[in-house]
């Protein structure tokens, strides 16, 4: 079974998904597991940055085998209502006020494949291999896979990876857009670590504002997107202080001081 471990040090937490036995495949458990992570995130004010990866061979590769049994045994009961508290996972990391990143150690399919689409950043390790697969077994994807495939790759990728046994390893899922980095195995948290002390001492709320932004923007005509960051920014600049801070901290020659650690 795979067990959900979490830390927080220096404004970053890591999630680590420890069950190589299993592949580190995703059950209940995980779920829950995952869902208490990010409530301990939202408690911690100092985080800036959350790093999901996974141990062994694999990031995820999914659903486990024995209780996707359990699923099919009670559709009704056990397979939609499983499927509606991951993707209520999966958004609620999505919205999250700082990014995220998944840090692909190795095989990512599935429910895997789902869980680094709905995250900020993707690092992938030059070893990893990552693919849908659902149609292979006859299945359909139902945490997020098509969607934000779509939006992340454009129409054509999503349908390579979804529709046709695409594989793609590190190097190529930079190529593709899924990916920001790659890195062989070994060197793979010192590339994530480029991503994490970049965020460390930003305001926090701008980074949420900023967050929020972007995820509208696939969303939002171009008009409307303007006019609500437009909107945004006035709300911004009136109740929060860290636009101003942020101004006199440049001209003083001094680390800012935000109001909201």
């Amino acid at each position: 079974m795979t067990a959900v471990r979490f830390t927080a040090e220096d404004q970053v937490l890591r999630i680590v998904l420890d069950g190589p036995g299993a592949m580190n495949s995703i059950t209940p458990d995980v779920v829950a597991g995952l869902n208490a992570a990010l409530d301990a995130a939202e408690r911690d004010r100092s985080l800036r940055a959350i790093v999901v990866t996974g141990v062994g061979r694999a990031f995820s590769v999914g659903m486990d085998i024995d209780f996707l049994g359990a699923c099919f045994a009670d559709p009704g009961g056990v397979f939609v209502p499983f499927i509606r508290g991951y993707h209520k996972l999966l958004d609620r990391l999505q919205d999250f006020p700082v990014p995220s990143i998944a840090a692909v150690n190795g095989l990512a399919r599935a429910g895997g494949f789902e869980l680094l689409l709905a995250c900020d950043f993707v690092v992938a390790a030059d070893e990893a291999r990552v693919g849908d697969i659902h149609l292979g077994f006859g299945m359909v994807p139902g945490a997020g896979a098509s969607m934000r495939a779509h939006r992340k790759l454009g129409d054509q990728r999503a349908r390579a990876l979804l529709l046709t046994p695409t594989w793609l390893t590190g190097p190529r899922m930079v190529q593709w857009g899924l990916a920001i980095a790659h890195a062989p195995l070994a060197d793979l948290d010192a590339e994530v670590a480029k991503i994490t002390d970049s965020l460390r001492g930003r305001s926090r709320p701008a980074i949420a504002t900023v967050k929020a932004l972007l995820n509208a923007a696939g969303d939002l005509p171009l008009a409307e997107g303007l006019r609500l960051e437009r909107e945004m920014f006035s709300r911004f600049l009136e109740e929060v202080p860290d636009m101003a801070e942020g101004y006199r901290a440049f001209v003083e020659k001094r680390e800012p001081r935000w109001g909201d650690v």
